[in-house]
Parts: C-alpha cells; structure tokens; sequence
C-alpha cells in the first residue's frame, strides 16, 4: 500500500565538502509538484535536482548533472519508500571535489531516501465514488460514519425531503459503512455506486 507525507520535510548532509539538503512534500497535482520545486528551489546553489510522483505520473531533472545521476535516483528513492503523492527537491552546493557518476548518484539518492525515511507518512487510500439520501435529522450521524471509516463528504446537496450527498470511501469500507447506515434508517438509506 503506497504512502503520501503528511508535511514537508528535509534532510541536510555534507559529503566531500558538497552540501546537499533534500526537500520533500505531498502533492495533489502535477502543477502542484511543479509549484512545489520552484518555491524550493535555491537559485544560489549549483544543482536543484528534483523528482516527483503522482499516480502514474512522474517527472526527474538532473539540473546539469550528468544524465541519470540525480533525478533518476531520487524517484527511484520516492519508489524505495512506497511513497506517491509526493516531490522531493535535493539542493546541492558544489564544494569543489569530485563525485564521479556513482558517487553522485549515491549522494542524490542517499539524501532523498534518508528525508524520505524520517518524513511522517499516512497511508494513500484510493476511494470510490458513492451516493446516498438522507433525512436532516440523520445527516450528522451519516458524516460520522463515514468519517470513522476513513471516507470523505464529497457534496451535499439540500432538496425539499432531505439531503443527497456525494461520498468517496475506500473499497473495503462501502459493505460496513451500508450495513451501519441500514440500521441508522430502518434500511431505507441505500449506498449507490
């Protein structure tokens, strides 16, 4: 099961007079991972090398490091961790040793996967849509089931009888969340896919 951040977080650390600070956080969106490098991003330093992963989606930049030695090892440290959702940006300064291309490699990748490591995580939870309708009087106690059980009020629509709302929840949670509603109702709430 992938896991997203729960905030940003950072990794510093000096290897052969190099300074490297790895920069992580959760995103939403592939504009928000682009939003994400650029606010963190230092102009000042010699590299900003970044990776991102949302989804299916993903994106690397070596920022003028040789091809492969930056951006590709740390999506592949995004991947080690299990993490989704998630940009991370590694800064270097250059300190005038060296690296060569595994070393390099192993720089880029050892920070981002250290921040990665130290980083609190919540578990990604890919829901389903559903529906269902209620009376006013049972709206409160079907938000609080459907929160207890991990899942989200997408909308809330007011009609004349009641209220229709607009759920996502996980997969395994759908069967628990409609047997707890058809003893809030007498069976009458029913969820639709």
């Amino acid at each position: 099961m992938p896991f997203t951040l729960t905030g940003p977080c950072e990794y510093r650390e000096e290897i052969r007079k190099s300074r490297f600070i790895a920069l992580a956080g959760p995103i939403a969106s592939a504009a928000e991972a682009q939003a994400f490098i650029e606010q963190h991003s230092d102009l000042n330093a010699s590299h900003n090398c970044w990776a991102w992963k949302f989804g299916d989606q993903y994106r690397s930049s070596d920022d003028g490091e040789p091809g492969g030695t930056a951006g590709r090892p740390i999506l592949a440290a995004i991947e080690a961790q299990d993490c989704d959702h998630v940009a991370v940006v590694v800064i270097r300064w250059y300190g005038g040793t060296q690296l060569g291309t595994g070393g390099l490699a192993r720089a880029y990748g050892g920070s981002a996967n250290k921040c990665l490591q130290g980083a609190p995580k919540v578990e990604l939870i890919s829901r389903v849509p559903v529906s269902c309708a209620c009376t006013f009087s049972e709206l409160a106690l079907v938000k609080l089931r459907v929160m207890e059980l991990g899942g989200l009020v997408l909308n809330e629509q007011f009609t004349a009888n009641g209220v229709e709302l607009q759920l996502a929840l996980g997969q395994a949670q759908i069967e628990t969340l409609q047997e707890q509603l058809a003893g809030l109702s007498r069976g009458r709430i029913v969820l639709q896919r």
